[in-house]
């Protein structure tokens, strides 16, 4: 059974940095695409920053500049280096992949989510 499993939030004075991680456990035969979201309260889930197998990063514009995704394929694990955070970045953030679970079938997985406060 495949999981992912995110770590790396937390409390964060405006200015500083955050590298959250989330690693794919389980039986899997390749990465499609690995990103993340996240979830303030009382707001939507909005896309944060994906990465796509050989294809380009995206970035949300109100992360651009600031957050960068990364990815050790080798460890299934996926990365969001986060710079120069400010309070509206607060938000709980999830990881998010579509994995293939078999050679021909692939499926969206979701993490558990990460809380991430950026507070003086």
């Amino acid at each position: 059974q495949v999981q992912l499993v995110e770590s790396g939030g937390g409390l964060v004075q405006p200015g500083g940095s955050l590298k959250l991680s989330c690693a794919a456990s389980g039986i899997i035969f390749g990465i499609i695409r690995m990103g993340w979201y996240r979830q303030a309260p009382g707001k939507q889930r909005e896309l944060v920053a994906s990465d796509t197998s050989g294809g380009s990063p995206y970035y949300a514009d109100f992360v651009k500049g600031r957050f960068t995704i990364s990815r050790d394929n080798a460890k299934n694990t996926v990365y969001l280096q986060m710079n120069s955070l400010k309070p509206e970045d607060t938000a709980v953030y999830y990881c998010t992949a579509v994995l293939k679970t078999t050679p021909t079938l692939s499926y969206d997985f979701w993490g558990q989510g990460t809380q991430v406060t950026v507070s003086a």
